[in-house]
């Protein structure tokens, strides 16, 4: 149980030391949901209690596409390919939604590290707001327009077949809005317990509902692709569900009432301009990825299968290091908070090195392990040896990737969306696209040369990155 501060202390001043229960045993009170204060908890304390219920949150989420892609790749590479292209546009509703929660999280951990409950309620509330207004038109452009999305996109005539499947999860994006930013809040407020509950509920619901919907099993109908879209939204709103019964019941960090739900316009501006620029630095990032996407496309159906298969794989194992490197804006934001910039900066180079060693322990297992993965989702050799190129040369930049996650939550954590935009333009569109077409089709590298500019980009952002981290700007940033 914390000790709470000292109230004739000065602002920041540490607690006073107490014996702490050994890790393992924080680490299950953690995940029952216990408080910690995480502004006075010793750091490594601190990241690990954070990281591992955020790290196990995202993992549930990678494990949404894992799931669809084992079933349906039962129906067969254009299926694949149609889940592959379908999930490239979904990701652009992911950065709208991931926008929105940076906003949502900074301002949240700020208000918890100033001891403003009511502040930080009232945040997550307008936060969820504007989640709705956002992701109506979406859901209502995804679901007419699925077809010219999917031909936009370069699909061929057997994927463009599939268009209920992309409809079905376009005009399933409120859930995607409200499971991201309802999680963004508990993040924030440092019950990353609650937010892993929410995706461990939504995907055993998937996992489920998915064979079932696509294949008629028992009672329930034969709906083929559709019925993994189907599976998948459902999933996803009975996540919704949970979170909003935890966002206005018991005794919660952050209690979302009627009060709360007010429309406040200075606290929505104030989120606003943090997520705006947020959403474009994500929207410019799944415009990389996008592009990327699209060259691959131009080498065929089984290409993009296998380049899917990994893709899918890849997210599988980088979700859950992005949920560490999460813990980086809870920390930042409630450090600045209390007014410890310094304890906010250590923590981010100590989540930094912890996020290394799990994304080395990744490369390795995909390097060695390629062939056997890709093998479970396909036993097509047309689609197997695209999918082990993908896993094994993407090994290779995830050193570089450990601190690039961690650096661009900490710019966001502390209210500085401006800084992780600016790089992804110079280094996504002004460097990655380009190098990937030249290296791909001018000079034949084919997917190689694609991956070959995924891994120099990589490597650049986290460079720049950490030039300016360590410059220090970010610490004078507003949430």
């Amino acid at each position: 149980m914390s000790t709470p501060a000292d109230p004739g202390a000065p602002a920041g001043a540490p607690t006073a030391a107490r014996e702490l229960p050994p890790l393992w045993e924080s680490v299950k009170a953690s995940l029952r949901g216990h408080r910690e204060d995480y502004t006075t908890l010793p750091l490594p304390r601190a990241v690990m209690l954070l990281a591992i219920p955020m790290a196990l949150e995202l993992l549930m989420e990678s494990t949404f596409g894992l799931v669809d892609i084992y079933f349906v790749g039962k129906l067969g590479p254009a299926a694949v390919a149609t889940v592959g292209i379908s999930g490239s546009l979904v990701i652009l509703v992911f950065a709208a939604a991931l926008g929105l929660s940076i906003g949502a999280t900074a301002t949240v951990a700020r208000r918890i590290g100033e001891n403003d409950p009511a502040g930080a309620a009232t945040a997550g509330a307008q936060a969820i707001l504007a989640g709705i207004l956002f992701s109506v038109p979406v859901s209502v452009i995804g679901w007419i327009y699925a077809p010219e999305l999917l031909q936009m996109m370069g699909a061929s005539g057997d994927v463009v077949e599939g268009e209920s499947y992309t409809a079905v999860l376009l005009a399933g994006s409120p859930t995607i809005f409200l499971l991201f930013l309802n999680n963004a809040v508990f993040r924030g407020a440092g019950d990353a317990a609650i937010a892993m509950r929410s995706l461990w509920l939504a995907n055993i619901l998937n996992m489920v509902l998915d064979p079932c919907l696509i294949f008629g099993w028992g009672p329930f109908p034969e709906m083929g692709l559709t019925g993994a879209a189907v599976a998948t939204t459902i999933g996803r709103g009975a996540g919704v569900a949970f979170q909003f019964w935890a966002l206005t019941t018991g005794d919660r960090r952050v209690k979302i009432d009627a009060a709360a739900c007010r429309f406040n316009p200075p606290v929505m501006r104030g989120l606003l301009r943090i997520s705006g620029t947020a959403i474009l630095q994500f929207f410019v990032a799944t415009a990389s990825w996008l592009g990327m996407m699209r060259i691959v496309a131009e080498f065929g159906d089984d290409v993009l299968a296998g380049y899917t298969i990994a893709v899918r794989l890849i997210h599988f194992a980088i979700l859950p290091s992005w949920g560490m490197s999460n813990a980086t804006s809870t920390l930042v934001g409630q450090n600045l908070g209390a007014k410890r910039p310094d304890r906010a900066e250590e923590a981010v180079w100590l989540t930094g090195r912890y996020n290394l060693y799990l994304l080395a322990t990744i490369a390795v297992l995909f390097w060695f392990g390629a062939d056997w993965m890709v093998g479970v989702f396909s036993t097509d050799p047309a689609v197997i040896a695209p999918g082990v190129l993908v896993l094994r040369i993407s090994a290779l930049a995830y050193c570089f990737s450990a601190f690039s996650m961690v650096f661009s939550n900490a710019f966001n954590g502390a209210g500085d969306s401006d800084t992780p935009f600016y790089l992804n333009v110079v280094v996504l569109w002004m460097g990655q696209i380009p190098l990937g077409y030249l290296l791909a089709i001018p000079m034949g590298w084919g997917v190689t040369g694609v991956l070959t500019a995924i891994v120099v980009s990589q490597a650049s952002w986290a460079l720049a990155g950490g030039w300016l981290f360590k410059k220090g700007k970010w610490k004078e940033h507003k949430a």
